[in-house]
C-alpha cells in the first residue's frame, strides 16, 4: 500500500509538472533586443532552418508593403539580424521559416490585424511616448453589447471612459472612432493605441476628457471573431454589407445606446466622428446622412471612391451625395480633417484628391495633411494623435 502512494504521488508531481511547464521553461533567447542606438535584433532558434526572415513594419516612412530582411544563421541554431536605427514607433513584425509565418517565440506580445498575429514592439523617445503606457491617470476600456434593431441583432462595441467618469458627475463629449476594412471593435485598441493616445494627451492637457466609442463596422457580425456566438470563426477581410450603406443607414443604433447609457452632452458640439480607410468612407457618408449631428469630422486615409457596389449600389446614404455635401456644409461645423500618406494607393490617394476637389467647387472648408508613408496604422496613430487635440475647443 506504502509503495503504491508513493507511486501515485510521484505520478501525479510529474503530472504537475508537465502541465504548468509553460509556467516554468523560460525562453532563453532575447527578441526583439532595443539596442542604445535605436537598431533592434532579433533573434530566432531554429537550427533545421534553410532559410529564416523578418518582415513587417520596421521602417516608419515606407508605405503599404512591409519591409523584409533575411536573417543569418550562426553556429548555434539561432538565426539573427540587426535593423538600421529605427525611429520612434509602434512596429508590429513576423518571422518566415522556410516559407512558414510565424510570430516570435521569444515575445510573449502579439495583437491581431484581420486573420494574421503580429508580434509588437515600442520605441520611444519621440512620437511613440503617445503610444506607451505612461505614469498618468488612465480611462477604462469596456466591451458593451447594444441592440441594433437595424441589424435585426445584438452587436458588441468598445467603449472608452477618461480617468474619473466613474467618479464625476458631469457630462463628457463623444468620439466615435471607426476601423478599416477587415477590422473590428478592437482593432482601435489594439494596433491603433487609442487608449494610450487619450491617456496621454489628456493627462497633458492637450486634449479634453472624451469618451471614444469603437464600433465594429461589419454589420454582418455580433463582434470581433471570437467574440460572438458564431464561436471562433476564421477572421475574414471582406464581409457581407462591406461598404453597401447598412452600417451607415444602422449608425443611430450605436448614437442611441451611448446616449442612453452614458453621460453625454447630446449636442453636435459635444459629437466628432472619424475613421480610416473603410472607417473614413463611413465617417464621410455617416456626416452627409446625419446632417447637422457633428460638429468634428476626421477622415483618415478615407476609401473614398472605392465601394465595391460601384455606382449602382442602392441605398440611400449613396444617393444625391453632391445635395448632401452642400447641405453639410451649409449646416456648418467646426471642423472637417483629412490625413493622407503620399504613398498610399492610388486608388486611395485619387479618392481622396477627387472628394476634395467636390469640396472646394462648392466653397466647402477643410483642413488638410499629408504625410510620408502610406495606407499604415504608423499614419492613422498620428492622425487621431493630432485630430483629438482639435476637439471640443
Amino acid at each position: 500500500m506504502k509503495h503504491l502512494v508513493i507511486t501515485l504521488i510521484l505520478g501525479l508531481t510529474t503530472w504537475l509538472l508537465s502541465a504548468q511547464q509553460d509556467l516554468f521553461n523560460e525562453n532563453p533567447i532575447v527578441s526583439p533586443q532595443v539596442n542604445t542606438d535605436n537598431t533592434v535584433t532579433f533573434r530566432i532558434k531554429a537550427p533545421d532552418a534553410k532559410s529564416v526572415s523578418v518582415s513587417g513594419s520596421l521602417d516608419a516612412e515606407k508605405a503599404f508593403a512591409p519591409i523584409t530582411y533575411e536573417m543569418q544563421k550562426g553556429d548555434d541554431g539561432v538565426w539573427s539580424y540587426t535593423t538600421p536605427v529605427l525611429p520612434s514607433e509602434f512596429y508590429r513584425y513576423h518571422f518566415t521559416i522556410d516559407g512558414a509565418r510565424t510570430t516570435d517565440p521569444g515575445n510573449a506580445f502579439a495583437i491581431r490585424d484581420v486573420g494574421n498575429l503580429s508580434s509588437v514592439f515600442v520605441i520611444g523617445g519621440g512620437q511613440a511616448e503617445l503610444y506607451k503606457v505612461q505614469n498618468v491617470p488612465h480611462g477604462t476600456i469596456a466591451y458593451r453589447w447594444y441592440d441594433s434593431p437595424g441589424n435585426n441583432k445584438m452587436r458588441r462595441l468598445t467603449v472608452y471612459t477618461p480617468a474619473g467618469y466613474e467618479k464625476s458627475t458631469e457630462k463628457y463629449p463623444v468620439l466615435y472612432l471607426l476601423h478599416g476594412v477587415g477590422g473590428d471593435e478592437e482593432a482601435w485598441t489594439g494596433s491603433g493605441r487609442a487608449a494610450e493616445i487619450l491617456d496621454n494627451l489628456i493627462a497633458q492637457k492637450k486634449a479634453k476628457p472624451m469618451i471614444v466609442v469603437m464600433t465594429n463596422g461589419n454589420v454582418s457580425q455580433e463582434a470581433a471573431p471570437g467574440k460572438g456566438s458564431d464561436g471562433f470563426v476564421k477572421p475574414t477581410f471582406m464581409l457581407p454589407h462591406t461598404m453597401d450603406g447598412k452600417f451607415e443607414e444602422t449608425f443611430i443604433d450605436v448614437m442611441k445606446f451611448i446616449e442612453g447609457n452614458y453621460r453625454t452632452t447630446e449636442t453636435k458640439e459635444g459629437r466628432a466622428i472619424a475613421g480610416l480607410s473603410m472607417g473614413g468612407f463611413h465617417t464621410a457618408n455617416i456626416s452627409m446622412y446625419y446632417p447637422n449631428t457633428f460638429d468634428y469630422i476626421g477622415l483618415f486615409s478615407s476609401a473614398l471612391g472605392v465601394r465595391p457596389g460601384g455606382n449602382n449600389a442602392t441605398s440611400p446614404v449613396y444617393q444625391n451625395q453632391d445635395e448632401k455635401l452642400k447641405g453639410q456644409m451649409e449646416n456648418g461645423y467646426k471642423l472637417y480633417w483629412m490625413g493622407m500618406g503620399v504613398d498610399d494607393m492610388p486608388m486611395i490617394y485619387d479618392g481622396n484628391k477627387d472628394f476634395r476637389k467636390k469640396m472646394d467647387d462648392i466653397g466647402m472648408k477643410y483642413e488638410y495633411l499629408e504625410t510620408e508613408g502610406g495606407h499604415t496604422w504608423n499614419n492613422w496613430r498620428n492622425y487621431l494623435s493630432i485630430f483629438a487635440q482639435e476637439l471640443f475647443k
